[in-house]
């Protein structure tokens, strides 16, 4: 496993929750009264966070079934 590469996945991992999580968060009645407008920009939201989340994933996944780099 290429510790460097899985710890750097794991922070942008983190830097997603930070940024978009509380976003696409299901929030009790929020959609039922909700505009076109915001739902677009919430469809919008889980768009962006899907496609970076699978990114984050395919990193983790290459990180572990990577040798180390062990060059300075």
């Amino acid at each position: 496993m290429d510790a460097k590469r899985f710890k750097e996945a794991y922070e942008k991992l983190q830097s997603l929750d930070d940024r978009l999580t509380y976003k696409v968060r299901p929030r009790s009645g929020s959609l039922s009264h909700a505009t076109i407008e915001q739902l677009e920009e919430r469809h919008r939201d889980l768009a962006n966070y899907t496609v970076e989340l699978k990114e984050i994933l395919e990193e983790l996944f290459l990180a572990i079934g990577s040798k180390s780099d062990s060059s300075p």
